[in-house]
C-alpha cells in the first residue's frame, strides 16, 4: 500500500532539501523522524512536517502502523522562481532569485517490495540490452570514416601517376 503527502511551494531552494533528504530517503519512517528531528535546518523542518502528514494519512486513511512504514519515494522539485531587484551602482538593477520548492513524499507498508523490485529489475535489464545496441552503432559509425582516407590516398597516387606520365612526355 502507497500513501502520498506533498507539499509545494515551499520557499526554499530545493537545492538546499536535497541535502535532507538524500539522508533519510529509503530509511523507516521512524528512523526518519529521529534524523530529522536532531538535523537543526529549515529544510528538516519542511520534511519532518510532510513526513508527519504522509504518517497521519496511513494510520487514518489506510489503518496502517507506523512500524511497518519505510519512505519509497522522497521527491524534490523546483517551483516557481519569485524574481526581485535591488538596486545597483550607476542607476542599474541587479536582480534576486528567490526559489521555490515540492516536495512529494510516497510512503510503503513493505509488503508488496517483492513485486516491486522484480518490475524494476526488468526495466533494469531492458535499459542494459538497449545500451549494448547503442555501443553497436558507433563501431559501425568508425568503420565508415576509416574508409575515407583509403579512398584519398587513392587519388592521391593517381595524381601523382598522372605528373609522371607528364614528365615522361616532355
Amino acid at each position: 500500500m502507497e500513501v502520498k503527502a506533498k507539499a509545494k511551494y515551499l520557499r526554499i531552494s530545493p537545492r538546499k532539501l536535497r541535502l535532507q533528504a538524500d539522508v533519510v530517503r529509503g530509511k523507516k519512517v521512524e528512523e526518519a523522524e529521529a534524523i530529522l528531528s536532531a538535523l537543526q535546518t529549515k529544510g528538516a523542518r519542511m520534511l519532518k512536517k510532510v513526513l508527519q502528514s504522509a504518517i497521519a494519512n496511513a494510520e487514518h486513511n489506510f489503518k496502517l502502523k507506523k512500524e511497518d512504514l519505510i519512505i519509497k519515494l522522497l521527491q524534490i522539485d523546483g517551483g516557481p522562481v519569485l524574481k526581485r531587484y535591488t538596486p545597483k551602482a550607476f542607476g542599474r538593477a541587479g536582480g534576486i532569485r528567490k526559489p521555490t520548492s515540492h516536495i512529494t513524499l510516497v510512503l510503503s507498508d513493505g509488503k508488496n517490495q517483492t513485486d516491486e523490485k522484480a518490475s524494476s529489475l526488468a526495466a533494469d535489464n531492458k535499459e542494459s540490452t538497449s545500451d549494448k545496441d547503442k555501443k553497436d552503432k558507433p563501431e559501425t559509425a568508425k568503420e565508415k570514416p576509416a574508409d575515407k582516407p583509403d579512398e584519398k590516398a587513392d587519388k592521391k597516387d593517381d595524381s601523382q601517376k598522372d605528373s609522371k606520365t607528364i614528365d615522361k612526355k616532355s
